[in-house]
């Protein structure tokens, strides 16, 4: 992945894990796809990438030209952290062992940022989905506003034929006492860092 490319290569070669030996990098954005499917390789993404910047490679969305062309993996990793290119309130969630409540805080963070977020994710990751929902109505964050279910086919590599995967989308919006709850969430925050500050 050569660097000098353009002025935003910075961000994203601070980002990589440097891997061992004479290890070759992806040069396109293709080289990040499971082979013959335009699906992010999430395993090797978490591998090269420090945590922050391998959500927002998998939360761009493979679509139009831009998949088509395979172009630039740090251009296209670029155009993700500006919203470009990609659904900027669109959470990814994968079966990986983040806690269940990174998820609960970027989709905070999301509706705060947007008013809505769209979670979705494939296979053994819905139950994660699911329980990010709950907890997030269950206290009053959030509001449903629409669910879409459907299946897609993914290249099984082991038994090298596709198998079919089940895929849940969950749209949520801003409750009306969001705005309320996070700021006494955030006033909490800070009284602890004070009582910690004053006990040492």
């Amino acid at each position: 992945m050569a660097a000098n490319n353009f002025a935003g290569w910075a961000q994203i070669y601070d980002s990589l894990i440097i891997q061992p030996g004479n290890y070759s990098y992806p040069s396109q954005v293709k080289d990040l796809w499971i082979p013959g499917q335009k699906l992010w390789n999430e395993q090797l993404i978490d591998n090269l990438f420090q945590e922050q910047m391998a959500e927002i490679i998998k939360n761009i969305t493979m679509s139009g030209n831009a998949a088509e062309a395979g172009g630039d993996a740090a251009q296209r990793t670029r155009a993700g952290t500006n919203g470009v290119g990609a659904s900027s309130n669109r959470i990814q969630v994968s079966n990986t062992k983040k806690p269940l409540f990174f998820y609960v805080n970027l989709a905070k963070r999301y509706m705060q940022q947007h008013g809505e977020v769209e979670l979705s994710a494939l296979g053994m990751a819905i139950a994660t989905v699911v329980t990010v929902t709950e907890i997030l109505k269950n206290n009053g964050f959030a509001v449903e506003t629409k669910i879409r279910t459907s299946t897609v086919e993914i290249k099984d590599e082991m038994r090298g034929r596709p198998i079919q995967k089940a895929k849940i989308e969950i749209v949520l919006a801003k409750s009306e006492n969001f705005d309320e709850l996070m700021a006494t969430a955030a006033a909490e925050a800070a009284v602890g860092v004070l009582d910690g500050d004053e006990q040492n």
